[in-house]
């Protein structure tokens, strides 16, 4: 019965959004799909409660590259990549702003967590023209199946599966699998397998 309440109210809310959905196909022809996904999800994430994460859903189910059925996305969260992707039952926090980000099963996203894509969204080596007018070099980030990302961190580079990341940490290097990792910028504190402690010990 639950299950059958859950695709009915999916089923509601697709239909809500589809105006929405059909604005933002418009808009993409014209400024590209990510500036225009940039601004649907803004008026998204104001939605507040379990209406707003039916109708979040729906709106990333249709524009992003993929956004599992399962998935929470909380109030106040935005995207800026339409080939971002969402796994089953990942969690989103609320205030979190994702760029090409590959999120997995599982994972968590506390609030004010920033995924954006890859270190390079912005050129730097030419000295002779401003950074906004330098090429960029977007890439993926993946946060692993599993994973726990904890609150206001920057995550600029990818985690591996069952990791943790403290809160206020700045990942600028890849997260090996079943680690906690913390600091600016954030290192390997530990394995979460104490058996990998006593073998790198």
């Amino acid at each position: 019965m639950r299950n059958a309440i859950k695709a009915a109210l999916h089923g509601l809310a697709i239909v809500a959004v589809t105006p929405s959905v059909i604005s933002w196909w418009l808009r993409a022809r014209v400024m590209g799909p990510d500036r225009a996904l940039e601004g649907s999800t803004q008026a998204w994430a104001l939605v507040p409660g379990l209406i707003g994460q039916y109708l979040r859903r729906a709106f990333l189910s249709c524009a992003l590259r993929s956004c599992a059925r399962t998935a929470t996305i909380e109030f106040g969260t935005i995207f800026s990549s339409a080939s971002a992707s969402i796994g089953d039952r990942a969690y989103i926090g609320p205030r979190c702003h994702l760029g090409w980000a590959v999120i997995g099963a599982n994972a968590l996203l506390a609030a004010g967590v920033h995924v954006p894509s890859g270190a390079n969204t912005h050129g730097i080596d030419d000295l002779s023209t401003v950074i906004r007018d330098q090429p960029t070099r977007k890439e993926p980030v993946r946060i692993g199946d599993g994973s726990w990302i904890g609150s206001a961190a920057v995550v600029m580079a990818n985690v591996g599966h069952d990791s943790v990341v403290a809160a206020g940490a700045v990942v600028t290097r890849p997260i090996p699998d079943m680690t906690i990792a913390g600091g600016v910028p954030a290192r390997v504190l530990r394995h979460r397998d104490p058996r990998m402690e006593e073998r790198s010990a």
